[in-house]
């Protein structure tokens, strides 16, 4: 695979708002198709914004009415802000595109990003992004003083965690010790060319995940990596890493085209 391009695109003060940064990966994406530019990836931290993929549910969306942008991309709702690493990779893949293959890509490379600044992260069997695992159910401490077993997630699967209290807030999985997700991905691939891509939380505020169901999961939360090693750590300092994993990963990757399984006749 030839030299990946990053193009830093802005940060903090200069956090960008999300439709400019679409409206650039449009224009590299379209360029990109055209063999104009080369593999490239835009990394920048949002002004505050939730976005919501082509699988979101409205029973998802905030309740209070907050503004959420529509957006092309695979995946459900998710929120971007400072504090949040993003990254829109925006790549030329053999066709037919192999579009896990190129999830599982970015998430070895934020798994090793997790790694070198202490933190033990993976993978989620049937769930996308890079996960931080909760202690086993029945290790689990009690919510509200009762038993898991009157968990009213275990049997209800519209529950609305947004109405029940605190505790049972997305922000709040740490303390529960359930599965959290530190950094989510969401992808679309037009023409063979991948848009869209992944957002790691560095130090956000994760309160502001509590006004939706992100990416539509009610049984587990999100994490940030300050949050979970107990220290400052600043989307500055996680930057250059992400950029020297993706690199690795990403140029080193032996791309294919996804195996067609012919039916018999």
């Amino acid at each position: 695979m030839s030299e990946l391009r990053f193009v830093r695109m802005g940060f903090g003060a200069e956090a960008v708002d999300y439709r400019v940064a679409w409206e650039e990966q449009r224009r590299v994406h379209a360029a990109r198709f055209a063999d104009e530019v080369p593999d490239t990836v835009i990394l920048l931290e949002h002004q505050p914004v939730y976005t919501a993929g082509r699988r979101t549910e409205d029973s998802e969306r905030p309740l209070d009415g907050t503004p959420v942008i529509d957006v092309d991309r695979g995946g459900k709702i998710t929120w971007h802000g400072p504090g949040q690493l993003v990254g829109y990779p925006i790549q030329k893949l053999p066709r037919p595109v192999d579009v896990v293959a190129h999830v599982r890509r970015l998430e070895e490379a934020l798994i090793r990003t997790c790694a070198e600044f202490g933190l033990e992260t993976t993978r989620v069997e049937g769930r996308s992004g890079v996960w931080v695992l909760g202690d086993p159910v029945e290790q689990r401490r009690a919510l509200g003083g009762l038993s898991l077993d009157f968990d009213p997630r275990l049997h209800d699967e519209e529950f609305d965690p947004r109405l029940n209290g605190p505790e049972y807030a997305p922000s709040n999985a740490g303390q529960r010790r359930e599965d959290r997700k530190i950094a989510a991905i969401g992808i679309r691939v037009a023409k063979g060319v991948t848009m869209h891509g992944f957002a790691l939380n560095v130090n956000p505020d994760n309160k502001w995940f509590d006004k939706i169901i992100p990416c539509g999961i009610r049984d587990a939360g999100v994490a940030s990596l300050a949050g979970e090693l107990g220290r400052d750590i600043t989307v500055e300092e996680v930057l250059p890493v992400v950029e020297r994993h993706l690199r690795d990963v990403l140029e080193n990757a032996e791309l294919k085209p996804r195996t067609i399984e012919k039916t018999p006749a």
